[in-house]
């Protein structure tokens, strides 16, 4: 059993790789030799990454890939895509040269708004709390005048603050709803500071508020932070043709568009298959945010909270045919921001933005919105003509291969058989070992 470790964050980067080989990796060579390679040759690059987290030991490396070929908005794009599953490049891509012949993704940016929250246990008089606010409420936000002076130069800023009763929720609870403006920040450490500084405000004005004195009942700040439910941030991205030109050599145009209406359809009325029809959405959309250095974590909260918004799990995307017309479009709250955090330290984020052409937040997330609906009509694409193993298996071959340890000839080999047969781990494994016989 291995023993609890002290003061490990002020331990040098040896001194922890070399605990980490003794407690855990049994003094493995391989195993430390291993952390090692990853390292950047580059030590001031190296330094930099070592910055970004603490206790860092070594780079963790993902594939940097290119979906060419997005006509957003009538301006042509290629997408920066950070992600190890196989496909995923290859369908966003595919989705990408379908639409390019057929009018390309528009995009628009609804609202921009995001939000923080602080949350107040209060058992006294609602009257006492809401007259309370009324007269503070001024005071609370020039309390974040020096924090917000910068952002408001620019536009940006507070918008407002309201008391809401959650008490029907929760008993005497209640929040301060703050709104913001942070443009191309995503701005999550502004939106932080604020709301933080608002609640001391808050708080020591309480005390100067006779009827709670008087009562002896005081609002107390349980915690203020922002939300990654941002509903009021949120972007539209559709395609649209004739169904006749949905025409495929595997399938009729009417025949797909129908077939493609109800698969959305079915994920509309079935949580499970909506679950795994938004995952495919976010495989997109996660891969290009993370290429841009924003945080996909907040992206998946925030989208998924956004998918049950009316009450059940539901598909992201939509589908409809009228009048001849097959559109299909995706909502989707996107907190997103091109100043700030790594953005301007990266390298490869520094790169992802020229690819990018440089965008502002708001033209980002058009961008990152067609990402996540490429995504999405590549797969049911797949789906309801060919089904989705026999594009996907046929990417994920040469990661068995390598598995494998296959020889380049032995790949070479592979790769042709398997053009004309189902790729599946014990076939490929049949094959090698026939060739190595």
């Amino acid at each position: 059993m291995p023993k609890p470790v002290s003061g490990f964050s002020k331990k040098t980067k040896e001194e922890k790789i070399q605990w980490l080989a003794k407690t855990y990796l049994g003094n493995e060579p391989t195993a430390v030799a291993t952390l090692r390679k990853y390292w950047n040759n580059d030590a001031t690059l190296q330094k930099l990454h070592d910055d970004f987290i603490e206790n860092t030991l070594t780079n963790y490396y993902l594939p940097f890939g290119i979906a060419p070929n997005f006509l957003i908005n009538n301006s042509l794009y290629a997408l920066p895509m950070v992600i190890e599953e196989s496909s995923v490049v290859a369908a966003a891509s595919n989705a990408a040269k379908f639409w390019l012949e057929r009018g390309g993704f528009t995009a628009e940016v609804l609202s921009t708004q995001k939000n923080g929250q602080i949350h107040i246990n209060f058992f006294g008089k609602k009257s006492d709390l809401e007259q309370f606010f009324s007269e503070v409420k001024s005071e609370l936000i020039a309390s974040i005048g020096a924090i917000q002076s910068n952002m408001k130069n620019r536009g940006g800023g507070l918008i407002d603050i309201e008391l809401i009763d959650t008490t029907e929720t929760l008993e005497g609870y209640y929040q301060l709803h703050a709104t913001f403006e942070t443009l191309d920040a995503m701005g999550a450490n502004f939106i932080n500071s604020c709301l933080e500084e608002i609640a001391n405000t808050f708080e020591a004005k309480t005390k100067q508020f006779p009827p709670f004195s008087e009562n002896n009942t005081y609002p107390e700040v349980v915690l203020s932070i922002l939300s990654n439910y941002v509903p009021e941030c949120l972007v539209r991205a559709s395609v649209s043709c004739p169904v006749e030109d949905l025409n495929d050599k595997a399938i009729d145009g009417k025949t797909f568009a129908n077939k493609f209406v109800r698969a959305v359809a079915i994920a509309k009325a079935e949580e499970r298959r909506a679950v795994t029809h938004n995952k495919g959405i976010m495989n997109g959309i996660d891969a290009l945010v993370l290429a841009t250095g924003n945080d996909f974590r907040a992206i998946e909260a925030g989208a998924h909270a956004y998918a049950a918004k009316d009450g059940n799990y539901t598909s992201l995307t939509h589908a409809k045919i009228e009048n001849g017309i097959f559109t299909f479009w995706i909502e989707i709250p996107l907190a997103l921001g091109t100043v700030g955090g790594l953005t301007s330290l990266h390298p490869m984020v520094k790169l992802a933005f020229d690819i990018l052409q440089k965008p502002n937040a708001s033209k980002l997330m058009e961008i990152v919105a067609v990402a996540g609906l490429a995504q999405n009509f590549a797969a049911i694409r797949s789906l309801i003509t060919t089904g989705i193993q026999k594009g996907h298996m046929k990417m994920h071959l040469m990661n068995i291969l390598n598995q494998l340890c296959a020889s380049e000839t032995e790949k070479q080999k592979a790769v042709t058989y398997f053009k004309e047969n189902t790729v599946s781990h014990s076939a490929v494994i049949d094959f090698v070992e026939t060739l190595r016989n």
